[in-house]
């Protein structure tokens, strides 16, 4: 068995910039603010495709309380730099009512390269996901976890929703982003893979065959990462406030360890067919944490509320040599108050005004930034 991985964390973020008088998506390309912004924070900033678009990401964290430290320094620098070149920040999978048509796109070579190949399906694919690393350093070990993680994908999903919303509709799904990202190949649950060389075998194929050029366009909800030494979980939504981007950090972190005790003490998570998993997935992305997912073991559907109950008892264990229970305990007030996708719905529902479900949006960015965060109640 391989040593112990170092479950070190890394955490990607995409930021939507928004003209504060429309609450349309505004392009921060003629406000430097990608220039402005790797001044202050170096690398953790980048452009994403669209013009819209911000994406951060933090350094290599040891544990939990350091990815806080991380993003929360990292949001609130990017919120002061947005109003300070006329721009608020928001923190959505989707916009609610913006349209993708009026976004320009980034002048980057390796944009261009994707438009060129998927056309209208990259023009449209205006998303904003969250992306967590852990640190999981041998390749073998790395598939194996990924072949058992991936069970738990539709949870972490659930907790996520954050993109009720597209083009000025509600669309009736807890995560629209999930299915505008379908239409990209390479997405989704991936099947599993007996060895680090089958998966090997299988992104060379792709290559020697011309359907991707590196395996970084192999787009699946988990993946070991082409150039770190990680295992890479993009399934969820970009969650409105940070104390949920930290708690959902914690999960997977914790998953991770879980999964990784049962792989070195020669046991294992029964694995399930991908057929299966995007069974529930479909119902994370249509209920959010408000359905059921099915229980393969048992052959049954389980409110998603008790099948976290269980979820929290297997990661039980691994908490507290993590130092990461107060950030699990955090995803019960989601459970008891809503996941954003509700929270944006309920401001809907009562003001009947997109407009104001941006406002919202924006102002849980910010939430916990410079001040104690309010309940989600």
């Amino acid at each position: 068995m391989s040593d112990r991985p170092s479950f070190t964390l890394g955490v990607e973020e995409e930021y939507m910039t928004i003209d504060p008088v429309t609450r349309e998506l505004r392009s921060h390309i003629e406000a430097e603010m990608i220039e402005q912004g790797t001044l202050l924070l170096r690398e953790r900033v980048k452009p994403e495709m669209h013009q819209c678009v911000v994406e951060v990401g933090t350094q290599i964290c040891r544990n939990v309380a350091e990815v806080r430290e991380e993003v929360t320094t990292i949001r609130r620098q990017m919120v002061q730099l947005a109003k300070a070149n006329g721009l608020r920040l928001a923190a959505a999978a989707t916009h609610p009512f913006s349209d993708w048509r009026k976004q320009g796109i980034y002048p980057d070579e390796r944009y261009m390269s994707i438009i060129e190949d998927m056309q209208l399906v990259a023009r449209a694919n205006l998303i904003f996901g969250l992306h967590v690393h852990v640190g999981v350093e041998d390749r073998e070990t790395a598939i194996h976890i990924m072949n058992a993680a991936r069970y738990f994908l539709p949870h972490i999903l659930a907790l996520s929703t954050n993109s009720p919303f597209w083009l000025g509709d509600e669309t009736g799904l807890r995560s629209y982003r999930c299915k505008v990202f379908d239409k990209f190949p390479r997405t989704n649950i991936p099947d599993y893979f007996t060895s680090y060389s089958e998966y090997e075998n299988f992104v060379n194929l792709l290559v020697k065959t011309g359907c991707i050029d590196n395996a970084k366009k192999i787009w699946w909800d988990i993946r070991p990462h082409p150039s770190f030494p990680t295992l890479e979980f993009r399934i969820c939504d970009l969650p409105l406030r940070l104390d949920e981007t930290i708690a959902l950090a914690a999960l997977i972190q914790a998953t991770v360890v879980m999964l990784w005790k049962l792989h070195s003490n020669n046991q294992g998570f029964r694995l399930y067919r991908r057929a299966l998993i995007m069974e529930n997935k479909w119902r994370a992305v249509r209920y959010g944490i408000n359905g059921k997912l099915i229980d393969f073991g048992k052959r049954t559907e389980v409110p998603f509320r008790q099948l976290m109950d269980e979820y929290f008892q297997l990661i039980d264990p691994v908490l507290d040599e993590l130092g990461s229970r107060d950030e699990i305990n955090y995803l019960r007030n989601i459970l008891e108050h809503g996941a954003g996708a509700d929270r944006q719905l309920r401001v809907f529902h009562q003001t009947r005004d997109l407009n104001a479900v941006v406002d919202y949006i924006i102002k849980e960015t910010e939430a916990g930034l410079f001040e104690p965060a309010p309940s989600l109640a």
